[in-house]
């Protein structure tokens, strides 16, 4: 029976010296300890453990009882007795064993955890753990990281709950277990705190370098990766707490500040790989990100913020985490990148971001990593926010930085569409320009014309794809209808009237035979198409068809006549505008032409 067996060993230490205990003992103690766990004595380990006889021989072989005895409470049922006698067990452990050598047995079994079963030995050994670090007197700080560290390492591969339902169901027991490891750091936490408070040279960083890094590693998972926003039905959002928990840890040992402000001068790195240096800083930086998200966006240690900077100096400063969650893919982080650009961009007032900002490389990178959201996202909902941000982006500079923000987009984002956009904002500013008192240079004279060189063109001349440069075509169109009415011959505010013969030559004319190759080409793959389909007698064969040298799904003849019927349309509104353009043109060059006869 594994009881006797366990007695007749106990009985056996209960003589020796501590000092004359052998490998051999340690090794009978942990397989009949083992062996009573698994047969279900765990009422009579129990008793054994307690007796005051026995204490010696537990202070040194007890850590070998913790891998059995967490399987075991694992195993056993909540309401089960023998689990309620297993933690009397691993509580007796804590009290009476070797600090040291339980520290590495319980750091043991979280690291041979995996999959669904990390949480649950995290959560079951958590109180013990801090038990034990807190009675280590040597290399406590160490310690305290190893652990942090090797917890934090086994819950990332979790997959965060993200949706309501999930968050609510918590299937993993992730929720439950991030906020049981601030829990468990808070004791170290008011050491560093209780420390800095008797000194203002507070000089033993070490624990307060090993919380530090803990909360990085926090914000970055789960806390970048998390759904934050309030849900309906959940009173307690679980990590909405964790992250008032982690920005209350930095605050406490006073690295929230230097943190949001001071990241740009960077920390001393530890590695001498470049590679590891790199990991390292990358994963600071999305850590730094999803800080300034939790402060400015949920205002998470918003209470301690100075409120002495301007709005354009907070922009300046997120520009950098901006920009780091803007470029990654997972909706997540994305949208949290979005929702950060929108509340600096808000704090500002329209025209008073000066244009002398978009000399530092961000404020340039950021809308073009935009405007690939806005093409290339396949998530509509953010393709939409990215668009109105990118809006807001450009209402918040002066006239100049308009100017040069649209000189930008018009040469880097290489889309008919965005093009588009950026054009008919022009012919706002123009517009404006025109209209109000104020003198604006930017949008008149040869600063316009400058513009317009990159407006009134076509890409590749008469060969351009009208079809794929519609939306860029017809806003250019319409800007140079609008100058054409607005402004008269003999004012030329624009100077659209000094520059007409250039944009005939390089924009109206090359247009004009486009379409007239364009129509062509359409008209005549009609025809085709028609006679196709009156030799096969069937409507419905399917056929392939080449536009803008892509190849489109295949296709029945009558859909195939639809595209082309469409492509026809694109060409005819396009040749109305042109014609009425010209039009305009003639009339008013007519009309001075009458005056000076």
């Amino acid at each position: 029976m594994a009881v006797d067996e366990l007695q007749a060993i106990i009985q056996r230490c209960q003589i020796l010296e501590e000092a004359d205990f052998r490998g051999e003992d340690f090794n009978l103690f942990q397989v009949a300890g083992q062996k009573c766990l698994e047969d279900g004595y765990a009422a009579q380990l129990l008793e054994v453990i307690q007796n005051e006889k026995n204490k010696v021989i537990i202070k040194n072989m007890g850590w070998n009882l913790i891998s059995p005895l967490v399987r075991c409470i694992l195993a056993y049922k909540q309401e089960d007795d023998k689990r309620e006698h297993c933690l009397k067990i691993l509580d007796q452990l804590v009290q009476l064993c070797n600090p040291k050598e339980l520290f590495l047995g319980l750091l043991e079994q979280i690291e041979q955890t995996s999959g669904e079963h990390v949480c649950p030995t995290v959560m079951l050994l958590l109180q013990p753990l801090q038990t034990v670090l807190l009675k280590l007197q040597n290399k406590k700080a160490y310690s305290v990281g190893l652990s942090l560290a090797m917890i934090m390492n086994q819950l990332t591969p979790l997959p965060v709950p993200y949706t309501k339902q999930q968050i609510q169901e918590d299937k993993l027991g992730l929720c439950q277990c991030c906020n049981a490891v601030v829990d468990f750091a808070k004791p170290f936490v008011n050491e560093v705190v209780k420390n800095m408070e008797k000194s203002s040279e507070y000089n033993d960083m070490e624990l307060k370098e090993e919380l530090l890094k803990f909360c990085m590693k926090s914000l970055k998972y789960p806390l970048l990766t998390a759904q934050l926003e309030q849900l309906e039905g959940i009173e307690e959002h679980p990590f909405r707490h964790f992250a008032a928990e982690i920005t209350d840890i930095l605050q406490d040992i006073r690295e929230l500040m230097p943190l949001v402000f001071l990241h740009h001068k960077g920390r001393r790195s530890y590695w001498e790989n470049q590679e590891f240096e790199d990991i390292e800083r990358k994963n600071s930086a999305d850590s730094l990100a999803c800080l300034s998200y939790l402060m400015f966006v949920h205002h998470f240690g918003i209470n301690c913020f100075p409120m002495v900077f301007s709005p354009s100096y907070l922009l300046q400063c997120n520009m950098t985490h901006i920009e780091v969650l803007l470029k990654r893919t997972e909706e997540s982080m994305l949208s949290k990148g979005l929702d950060l650009f929108q509340s600096c961009l808000l704090r500002m007032e329209d025209n008073n971001l000066l244009h002398q900002y978009l000399e530092l490389r961000d404020f340039i990178n950021v809308p073009q990593v935009l405007v690939k959201i806005m093409i290339l996202c396949p998530i509509e909902h953010l393709r939409k926010k990215s668009l109105n941000i990118l809006q807001l982006f450009i209402d918040k500079f002066d006239a100049e930085g308009k100017y040069t923000l649209f000189r930008c987009l018009l040469k880097t984002s290489n889309h008919a569409g965005v093009e588009g956009y950026i054009i008919r904002n022009i012919k706002d500013q123009v517009h404006l320009s025109l209209t109000k008192a104020r003198d604006n240079i930017w949008f008149r004279g040869h600063h316009l014309i400058s513009l317009l060189d990159l407006v009134l063109l076509l890409p590749e001349g008469a060969e351009t794809d009208l079809l794929q440069n519609a939306d860029r075509i017809m806003a250019s169109l319409n800007l140079l209808r609008y100058l054409v009415i607005k402004d008269c011959e003999s004012d030329n505010q624009t100077g659209v009237w000094t520059t007409l013969a250039k944009i005939e030559k390089n924009f109206l004319k090359p247009l004009h035979v486009g379409l007239n190759m364009s129509k062509a080409h359409y008209e005549a793959e009609i025809k085709n198409k028609k006679e196709n389909r009156r030799e096969a007698n069937n409507s419905n064969t399917v056929c392939s068809l080449t536009v803008s040298e892509e190849k489109l799904p295949a296709m029945t003849t009558e859909m195939q006549l639809q595209v082309l019927h469409s492509a026809l349309f694109t060409f005819d509104l396009i040749e109305s505008v042109l014609a009425r353009v010209e039009e305009l043109i003639e009339v008013k060059v007519k009309a001075v032409m009458d005056e000076n006869i």
